[in-house]
């Protein structure tokens, strides 16, 4: 043991010497600086006060760079085009020269009439000379920081030198830089990283500064990763992003990001799967960019790859969402997540984080070089691109029925108008004869009603309503990034239908999102007051209705008061139950009504026409939960983000986010337990998000023991994807119910005995669910499935299902016929038929309390909505039953 600890002591003394000596700023990585630059203007160097790459910079310093740079030189325009939610402005440069700055918004405006194909034939002449638009977006993931500092750098070169090659750059471009999209993720991992960092520099892979503790600073406030969000909009980042990308619409997009360290560099043109709706040229144009990279790579002997790892399937990406907007959207990926300043790849070569601000610096410029040479060509792809008969797309028409607020079809509404898709209504009814219908892809005879709503494939952004609009996608590659679907018709849960006729319409455009209906309605001096549950944001109100000290109550059956018939769910809110507030009543229904976007109708009698009565016991009074979800490792930070943001940011109702190593499910401290240790005994409903096999070390074998007696006392735990695992499938000595998953099938055949190892990655891709959706039957007279429809979509990521049994509450499940299971997306047979029947979502009843089962990410990137109210209904109602 002493010669092993001498050999250490040894070996530790060596690698101290040598991360001494490791430079941090070498010659190599220098950004031209053989080039004359304007004195006047200075340097991220010069204001920072040290070479980008050998420190990480905060972002405010980033944002005073920004803005100094734009006061110092005329080919720049400073702007702020949002905020996060930690109130971080967002920031984005335009830089271009002097003279096409002096007639900036007429190129603008230019250019958005070729965007929305109004060029008149002159005006194309010219639009095709101008000069080539070039976006960039940095630093979309917080903790791939190499790209903002190179972002700095960039603007830089473009506004401070002298040289030909630059001029010419200007010239003939307008570069719209995205600074840092994730301020909030970045400063997260930078003062993380800053407070750990060694003074001697820690090139050691196990040091402490290359492992950040969760979360993590990928992903944004609500720890969600924003380079999915690009179509839905669901953050202020990608919404202010989106916005002003539209403004510009450029020709050539690169997104920039880092990967783990000891990858090398990757740019494109990537691997499939593909979004075959793209332009065929686009694979071309790819490659030429790429090229133009690997070339200046080669010159510097810089390793790369570029047809590998990433595909560009999925639309929300920042190398797609351009893409699918009639740009060259591309990927580039620097080798460094994790790296800090300087590590040790897997190789031993010393990776400084000065080279990966280099190569980032070093694949725009040569970007840009490539777009300036071939701006004619580009800006012809781009308006080849915008033009609707080009469209590969069956489909003619998207048909969208009028929910009445009763489901979230204003939430598609919104984004397909914040993407620039043209929206229309039917003004008179019309019969189609070969709709499509989204439920299960087969074409009838269907009457849409005025009032429905239809999107026309035949508009500029074509492309964009294709890929999010079609029921299946041609998947060319099971094995993929992402996932395999993401159409809003079938992420919503909407009553939805194609047609690939040319049809005669009398319709009307949408130019503003209609309002949801809201207000109230009803009795003057009023027994009760109704809220339809089924209403889109109905939990919003209860959470409101709570926080404002009234009595609130559940309909466990539907019931009519002679004039509507009001379903399961519905809230009842009982004067007689809420004394002490008849003056103020009918003034907060209505301040809830406005605030909460719902309709509230006051009744003047308890009495109804068919049904229960509104006091009866089938009305059951429910009570605002004491609601904890506990976080850090090993649950999944994006779905507890997921989850935080449904209720904090929309529902309005407190969930506290609770440590599961300071959760204790007793009053009585454990031995050596200090000041801080949080009670379980204090809230009635707790959330796992995820955690799998880790939730044996939250809850040891004495506190799952206390876990379940609290249950059994009245509380309602929420087990959602993997933390499903937990209360399944054990084994007799088990203290949990009997509740079995369904497993994947084995393969025994002599195929896979003898695949070669060359095959078994296709092999085995086949085999996985890659976030597919699946028809989905539910019980929706459980209080779980309150407000959702018979008819859903899960969103499954894998052969994982419940298999129903008496001793639980099947509430969602899989269609029974396998052929039938899969909606949209990939699953091969085997897995369906597996999944054929099983269940989505369940309830065990135990003791008085009650365990909830999700194996189903419920509400997935928030846009996966369907389901979303299932995840409401177990925090907000079934404790109350």
């Amino acid at each position: 043991m002493k010669k092993l600890l001498a050999v250490g002591l040894f070996t530790a003394l060596i690698i101290n010497c040598l991360t001494a000596q490791v430079d941090l700023n070498p010659k190599r990585f220098a950004f031209d600086p053989q080039l004359t630059y304007d004195a006047a203007i200075k340097s991220p160097a010069q204001f920072l006060g040290y070479e980008p790459g050998t420190r990480f910079t905060v972002y405010d310093q980033v944002v005073d760079y920004c803005a100094t740079l734009g006061d110092a030189s005329p080919k720049v325009i400073y702007h702020e085009y949002g905020e996060t939610y930690e109130h971080r402005p967002l920031v984005n440069l335009i830089i271009t020269s002097e003279a096409n700055m002096a007639r900036l918004e007429e190129i603008r405006q230019l250019h958005i009439k070729a965007a929305e194909g109004t060029l008149t034939a002159t005006e194309k002449e010219a639009w095709l000379q101008l000069p080539v638009i070039v976006t960039m977006s940095f630093n979309i993931h917080g903790n791939e920081a190499s790209s903002t500092e190179a972002a700095m750098q960039i603007a830089y070169r473009l506004a401070a030198a002298q040289d030909g090659d630059t001029k010419d750059l200007l010239d003939h471009g307008i570069y719209n830089l995205f600074v840092c999209i994730n301020p909030d993720g970045r400063d997260r991992y930078v003062y993380w990283y800053n407070s750990m960092r060694r003074n001697i520099t820690g090139v050691e892979p196990a040091d402490v500064e290359h492992y950040e503790p969760w979360p993590g600073g990928r992903t944004n406030h609500y720890w969600f990763d924003v380079n999915r969000d690009w179509v839905w909009g669901v953050h202020p980042e990608a919404r202010g992003l989106t916005e002003e990308y539209q403004r510009w619409m450029g020709q050539v997009h690169v997104d920039y990001h880092e990967q783990g360290y000891n990858s090398n560099y990757f740019t494109v043109p990537g691997t499939t799967p593909r979004n075959k709706f793209l332009p065929d040229r686009y694979e071309a144009w790819a490659d030429t960019f790429g090229r133009a990279n690997v070339k200046a790579f080669d010159a510097h002997k810089i390793n790369y790859f570029t047809r590998d790892a990433f595909d560009f399937f999925y639309p929300g990406y920042g190398s797609s969402y351009p893409s699918v907007m009639g740009s060259i959207g591309m990927l580039c990926e620097q080798g460094g997540i994790g790296a800090g300043i300087a590590i040790t790849t897997d190789d031993d070569y010393v990776l400084i984080f000065k080279q990966r601000v280099w190569d980032h610096y070093t694949t725009a410029l040569a970007t840009m070089g490539r777009s300036v040479a071939n701006r004619v060509a580009l800006r012809q792809y781009s308006l080849n691109a915008w033009d609707p008969a080009n469209n590969k797309s069956p489909e003619k028409y998207y048909f969208l029925r009028d929910d009445k607020g009763k489901g979230y079809l204003h939430d598609v509404l919104a984004i397909l108008m914040r993407q620039n898709i043209r929206v229309d209504r039917l003004t008179q009814p019309v019969t189609v004869p070969a709709a499509i219908s989204y439920r299960d892809g087969k074409a009838g005879k269907a009457v849409f009603d005025a009032g429905t709503y239809v999107v026309r494939a035949d508009q500029p952004r074509y492309l964009m309503i294709a890929t999010i609009l079609d029921r299946q996608m041609e998947i060319e590659d099971s094995v993929m990034y992402d996932m395999a679907t993401w159409s809003m018709p079938l992420a919503y849960n909407l009553d939805a239908y194609t047609c690939r006729q040319m049809l005669s319409l009398k319709s009307e455009p949408v130019t503003t999102l209609p309002a949801l209906p809201s207000g109230m309605t009803g009795a003057a001096n009023a027994y009760a007051y109704l809220i339809d549950w089924d209403q889109r944001y109905a939990p919003t109100a209860l959470a409101l209705l709570w926080e404002k000290g009234y009595q609130v109550r559940s309909s466990q059956e539907p019931f009519s008061d002679g004039t509507t018939t009001y379903p399961q769910g519905t809230l009842v809110i009982l004067a007689g139950r809420n004394l002490g507030k008849e003056d103020v009543i009918a003034a907060d229904m209505k301040s809830v009504a406005m605030e909460a976007q719902v309709e509230i109708k006051a009744i003047e009698s308890g009495r109804m026409v068919e049904g229960m009565d509104l006091a009866s016991r089938y009305s059951h009074p429910i009570e605002q939960p004491k609601v904890a979800m506990l976080v850090d490792d090993p649950f999944s930070s994006q779905t507890v983000g997921q989850i935080s943001w449904l209720f904090d940011q929309e529902t309005k109702l407190p969930v506290q986010r609770v440590r599961g190593s300071v959760l204790m499910q007793s009053s009585l401290p454990k031995f050596g337990q200090r000041y801080g240790y949080v009670d379980l005994n204090d809230y009635n409903v707790l959330i796992l998000a995820g955690g799998g096999n880790g939730l044996n070390e939250v809850f040891a074998k004495e506190d799952a023991g206390q876990l379940k007696a609290w249950i059994q006392a009245g509380g309602t735990v929420i087990a959602t994807e993997s933390a499903v695992n937990y209360f399944t499938n054990n084994d007799e000595k088990s203290i949990w119910p009997k509740v079995t998953m369904t497993k994947s099938p084995k393969d025994t055949t002599k195929t896979l005995m003898y695949l070669p190892y060359s095959e078994r990655q296709d092999y085995f891709g086949k085999k996985r669910i890659p976030g597919s959706a699946l028809n989905g039957l539910v019980d929706n007279t459980n209080p779980l499935a309150f407000g959702v429809k018979k008819e859903v979509y899960s969103l499954n990521f894998g052969p994982m299902a419940i298999k129903p049994a008496a001793e639980l509450q099947t509430v969602g499940y899989y269609v029974q016929d396998s052929s039938q299971v899969l909606a949209s997306g990939y699953a091969d047979t085997a897995n369906l038929k597996v999944l054929a029947g099983n269940a989505f979502a369940a309830v065990v009843p135990l003791g008085r309390g009650k365990i909830v089962l999700l194996p189903d990410n419920t509400q997935f990137r928030m846009f996966w909505r369907g389901t979303s109210r299932m995840m409401q209904n177990a925090v907000m109602v079934v404790p109350g039953y």
